[in-house]
């Protein structure tokens, strides 16, 4: 078995990804759904960044973090939406063996570091709201830096344990992946290989990435909601809940469909695949969204950009 695992393993050039399981008649509309959240994707983020590296207002550790944030958002989802959409238009629906690689390595790197970044945005929320005579001396632009450096890096060594682990599998039982990108639970299910020490590899690398960036999320917020319930100000009150409920609100949407999508028993592949929607898509569409509608200075800066263009605009035309 093993020897015919590792010839078969050897043999695959590409692999098929099956995608939503829908009337063929229905493809066009996912294509244009995908089109559409992408569209709202590269325009919210890309915007996202724009913003904070133009407005001199917005240097501070904050927005800081959040550019890196809409930076992963951007990466990750363009690492997924460009293969789906081309598939939903393809017959063969083929992918590589090469991208495939690639594919996992990129977004498991981007979505571990997204979820260090998170950790890292609480923490200096906390810091904000709890200790603000100190915030600036605290929240150093060196300390800012090494955080997110560190995100990217805890994201990379995980994503090539991750990766060396899931392509030293045997793939001789099929090559078709029940998914619309290549993952490691889809080619787990394809593998002819044992799974023991691979299931608990994958365990224990959730474990060490999943419960400590919670556990940080969650002390953090209860020294915040602890601190905000002491302030007498109402208008304070309010300003303090504002900062904190647009992260809380990205943090239980990503880690409620990771959750559902890596910790919960693999029995629903179809439920996988639209948990799998709501962070590779519907989480970076939102984020820009919830951070500038729910966010004054964000908003001021647009709206200075807008003016300046739409005055140089108004300009070209007088002058011509």
């Amino acid at each position: 078995m093993d020897d015919r695992g590792t010839s078969n393993h050897s043999e695959v050039t590409d692999f098929i990804l099956v995608g939503f399981r829908v009337r063929p008649e229905l493809h066009i509309l996912l294509f244009l759904l995908f089109l559409l959240v992408y569209g709202m994707i590269l325009l919210g983020n890309v915007g996202m960044m724009t913003i904070i590296m133009t407005d001199p207002r917005l240097n501070t550790p904050m927005y800081f973090f959040l550019g890196n944030l809409s930076f992963i958002d951007l990466f990750y989802s363009s690492v997924i939406a460009p293969k789906a959409m081309i598939n939903f238009w393809s017959e063969s629906k083929s992918i590589s063996f090469a991208g495939c690689v690639i594919q996992l390595f990129l977004f498991a790197l981007f979505i571990v570091a997204e979820g260090f970044l998170l950790a890292a945005m609480a923490y200096d929320r906390f810091i904000a709201i709890c200790n603000p005579l100190l915030y600036s001396v605290q929240m150093s632009t060196r300390l800012c830096i090494q955080l997110v450096a560190g995100s990217y890096f805890c994201g990379c060594i995980s994503s090539v344990l991750q990766t060396s682990m899931t392509f030293t599998l045997s793939f001789c039982a099929s090559h078709t992946i029940d998914h619309f990108y290549c993952d490691d639970r889809p080619l787990q299910r394809i593998s002819c290989s044992d799974l023991y020490l691979h299931k608990i590899v994958s365990f224990f690398l959730c474990s060490i990435i999943i419960l400590p960036t919670i556990i940080v999320i969650i002390v953090s917020y209860m020294y915040i909601v602890s601190t905000v319930l002491k302030i007498r100000s109402s208008e304070g009150c309010k300003k303090a809940f504002s900062t904190c409920s647009s992260h809380l609100g990205v943090v239980s949407v990503l880690y409620g469909a990771i959750v559902f999508m890596y910790v919960i028993p693999d029995r629903f592949p179809e439920l996988s695949k639209v948990a799998a929607l709501c962070y590779t898509l519907v989480t970076p569409m939102l984020n820009p969204l919830i951070y500038s509608l729910r966010n004054k200075d964000v908003k001021e800066a647009l709206r200075k950009i807008l003016g300046k263009k739409t005055f140089l605009f108004n300009s070209i035309l007088t002058v011509t």
